[in-house]
């Protein structure tokens, strides 16, 4: 009947025309009640609702294919199968049984037609979709698809994965939200393994909950509109590079020597665990210097720290900074770090990925030559070290400087084009990165690829759509502003490409001067909320202290737009700031670093809008706190809601958090009685801690719960939907950005015949020749400021002072008489 069709976009497989038009349906819909028998929760509600499916219950056959009319056989991959209308039914005559009987890859589903068959939707609602199964497999999904009236139909999601089950078991799922620009569903079960699946009694109802009228569309303005901040009276104790949110609910402040060359020669490094409950903080001893290391959450836990600062560069940018090969593991049980093996090179600035097997990748950074690290690093949690050569699978690739890694939900990598420093890599500056098969596949679209310098890139809410946003940055060494740019992708579609999101919305100077024309920010932090949505905050126009900008604002994934105009902080958050979710729904913002190193150390907290509209919904309980992969947890709650969710807990520094995620629970719901369903792919959704929160129809959230998904044990195998398929992957080899030129290489990199990556003059902004190790003088000065007198101002104006010392070579001429003091008497007629 199929012939040899190419599977459809997002998984589909589309019988061939029927050659005639689908005859007219039943007119009157049938009613879905409580008698149909006992669904997973017990008895369900003695309240009839109206059932959106046709022919729910597969009683009526299409005259020519014999199948149930409005219902087709879908599904795509290499297996075998076959779809029997049988009557072996729940109730009724009819239902329908899959079968496959040898799988290499792919699934089959039995779903309503993608037609006016398909049941309608109004976009905000959510739905109960159910039906009733019998299974002699657990590889079955409740799938869910879309119709975009701009995209067409494409996969949305998996709902859940269902038991195996001997006899007739109903399931029932509520929808997300039904996204803008969504006019109809359809859904069902999917057959991914060898076994049978046979189903019947398809339910549709709607499940929207009013709620109240939101003030803020009327001309609001208090902080149930804005939200509000609050400055902390006591200040940290230490220069807080790294901000970690540990299980415990207490946040992991790393400084090491906090960007101060005196404390680094000093051998002071420090750490500190705050409390934002009590608001105490507690001194850990911290044994080498993790100013610009890496850091991830590891599944038990513990916090994993690899590289950072080996040694401070030299003032005239001969010689840059230097990466440690060290790592430890902090345990949040002890306060305490312990080592761990080595890596096999130096690393200073490098990303950390969790993989859904517990594993963590690194890449990119500095080396301990200073030359940019081309040596892949892969720590094996389940032997809790970094793998030697050989095993650890290598690329020879220069990723960059924390290079934002988001893993997807085929278990490759997507590099979005955020770093730190310099320009963005070779082609189109975003790639996805197969570390297995050892392949990139560029992926275009991004715009200004050379200035995302400290952009923020976040997989949007839910990790099950696969989307990222990209939000601002810059390059002083080619731009004098950073911009307002946004840039959305979606990793599900077959040929994924960035396009061009909402600008970011504009602020203020300290002067109270407003932001105009392109003007945007760089630095900028992105926190996902349990509501769905993300607070954009901090972030300044130029690096370093050159002019902070005070805006916040909140991104909906599902409009696509910014929510402008929120609370900013009263603090300047620049570089080495960073923002993260706490457990109570509250935001916490700390860092700064300008250019004369001193160090902003007030701590800022931002209770967002939801805080201020209304009681909160509690979880009054959780079954338990464990959770596996694709099975069915059970909490309570005190008031209706309409979605939960698990957040996985921050680790940013620099703008840079790319394990950061929001995975949606679907639900059945019986009254204050919920199941929730993990996803069963821990690519989605990587083993560790993550905090439980669920959001009432107001869209308040409860203060989360901590479990843990994917115990030891536990990994599951994914279910993946096809999707970038036409991405022209190529050999990583042939796509090394390894500098020939470059004489600098580490131990491993000469051992393999592989150079590191040789940094550029100014690659990080900065003209070292001028100033300290500590101070930042921009390679490039903004467009009017010309004249020698004009650029002596500007930086008194910046608070560099004058009689800067000139260590290297006077590029901007401001040593005239040289005396190795730039900007001194002797060089300019003060005014």
């Amino acid at each position: 009947m199929y012939g040899a069709r190419r599977p459809a976009r997002g998984g589909r497989w589309r019988p061939l025309p029927r050659g005639r038009t689908t005859r007219l349906l039943l007119t009157a819909l049938m009613l879905f009640t409580a008698a149909l028998g006992l669904g997973p929760l017990g008895a369900q509600p003695a309240t009839a609702a109206t059932n959106l499916v046709k022919n729910p219950g597969l009683e009526i056959l299409d005259g020519p294919s014999q199948f149930p009319q409005c219902f087709e056989k879908s599904g795509w991959g290499d297996n075998d199968f076959t779809f029997t209308v049988t009557d072996d039914a729940h109730s009724g005559s009819r239902a329908v049984r899959i079968e496959l009987t040898r799988r290499a890859d792919g699934d089959r589903k039995t779903m309503m037609l993608e037609n006016s068959c398909a049941p309608q939707v109004t976009p905000d609602h959510q739905y109960d979709l159910s039906f009733w199964y019998r299974s002699t497999t657990p590889d079955v999904a409740f799938t869910l698809f879309r119709h975009d009236t701009v995209q067409g139909w494409v996969y949305w999601t998996d709902l859940k994965t269902l038991a195996q089950s001997a006899g007739w078991t109903r399931t029932e799922v509520r929808t997300p939200v039904i996204p803008p620009n969504t006019d109809r569903i359809t859904w069902g079960g999917a057959l991914y393994g060898v076994g049978t699946l046979t189903t019947d009694d398809y339910a549709m109802t709607d499940a929207t909950v009013p709620s109240d009228p939101d003030p803020c569309t009327t001309g609001g303005t208090g902080p149930e509109c804005k939200g509000q901040w609050t400055v902390q009276t006591t200040e940290m104790p230490v220069r807080a590079i790294h901000s970690v949110l540990l299980h415990t609910g207490k946040v992991l402040l790393i400084a090491g020597s906090g960007n101060n060359l005196d404390m680094f020669e000093a051998g002071t490094f420090k750490t500190s665990v705050y409390d934002p409950v009590a608001g105490t903080y507690t001194d850990i001893p911290t044994p080498e210097d993790f100013f610009c290391a890496g850091h991830v959450q590891l599944p038990d836990g513990r916090v994993l720290v690899m590289g950072g600062n080996k040694d401070y560069a030299e003032p005239d940018g001969s010689v840059g900074y230097k990466g440690l090969r060290s790592s430890y593991v902090f345990d949040p049980d002890l306060n305490q770090y312990i080592k761990v093996n080595d890596m096999l090179a130096g690393h200073w600035y490098p990303s950390a990925t969790a993989m859904g097997n517990g594993d963590v990748i690194s890449l990119g950074g500095l080396a301990e030559d200073s030359s940019g690290t081309v040596v892949n690093e892969h720590f094996s949690y389940a032997q809790n070290k970094w793998l030697p050569l050989g095993e650890a699978k290598q690329a020879w690739t220069f990723w960059g400087l924390y290079p934002s890694m988001i893993l997807l939900q085929d278990g490759r990598l997507f590099y979005t084009g955020s770093h730190v420093f310099g320009n963005g890599l070779p082609g189109t500056g975003a790639s996805v990165y197969d570390y297995d098969a050892g392949t990139i596949a560029d992926v275009p679209g991004l715009r200004k690829k050379d200035e995302r310098d400290q952009s923020m890139s976040v997989l949007l809410p839910p990790a099950q759509d696969q989307k990222v946003i990209t939000i601002g940055g810059g390059n002083h060494t080619v731009a004098p502003d950073a911009h307002r740019l946004t840039d959305v992708i979606d990793m599900k579609a077959d040929s994924p490409q960035y396009v061009p999101g909402p600008d970011l919305p504009q602020g203020h100077y300290q002067d109270g001067t407003a932001q105009t024309g392109d003007q945007g920010k760089v630095y900028v932090s992105a926190v996902i909320l349990p509501d769905g949505k993300v607070l954009e905050t901090g972030g300044a126009l130029h690096t370093y202290r050159e002019d902070p900008v005070f805006e916040a604002s909140m991104y909906d994934p599902a409009t696509n737009a910014f929510q402008p105009g929120l609370a900013t902080d009263p603090v300047p958050r620049t570089y080495h700031s960073s923002s993260l979710l706490l457990p109570d729904g509250r935001v916490l913002s700390v860092g700064d670093n300008p250019g004369d190193g001193s160090f902003d150390q007030r701590v800022s907290i931002y209770q967002p809008p939801y805080l201020f509209k209304g009681d909160r919904p509690q979880i009054t309980s959780v079954a338990d706190t464990e959770w596996a992969y694709g099975t069915s947890q059970r909490i309570t709650v005190d008031k209706p809601v309409v979605k939960a969710s698990l957040i996985r807990p921050a680790a940013i520094t620099h703008s840079s958090d790319p394990n950061q995620r929001y995975v949606d629970l679907p639900m059945t719901v019986e009254g204050n009685t919920i199941d929730l369903s993990l996803t069963s792919n821990p690519d989605l959704a990587p083993p560790g801690w993550y905090m439980l929160s669920v959001v009432d129809a107001n869209g308040v959230p409860s203060v989360s719960k901590w479990v843990r998904i994917g115990t030891d044990g536990q990994v599951a195998a994914a279910r993946v939907q096809e999707f970038a398929e036409d991405l022209t992957e190529v050999p990583a080899s042939e796509k090394s950005t390894v500098s020939p030129e470059s004489t600098a290489k580490s131990d491993v990199q000469h051992h393999q015949g592989h150079e590191g990556h040789e940094m550029p003059a100014g690659y990080d902004g900065c003209d070292h020749s001028y100033g300290t190790i500590s101070q930042c003088v921009p390679w490039t000065f903004p467009k009017k400021v010309n004249t020698v007198a004009e650029r002596c101002d500007w930086l008194e104006e910046k608070g560099y002072g004058t009689g800067l010392t000139v260590a290297g070579r006077d590029r901007h001429g401001l040593d005239r008489d040289k005396d190795g003091i730039a900007c001194g008497k002797g060089d300019v007629k003060k005014k």
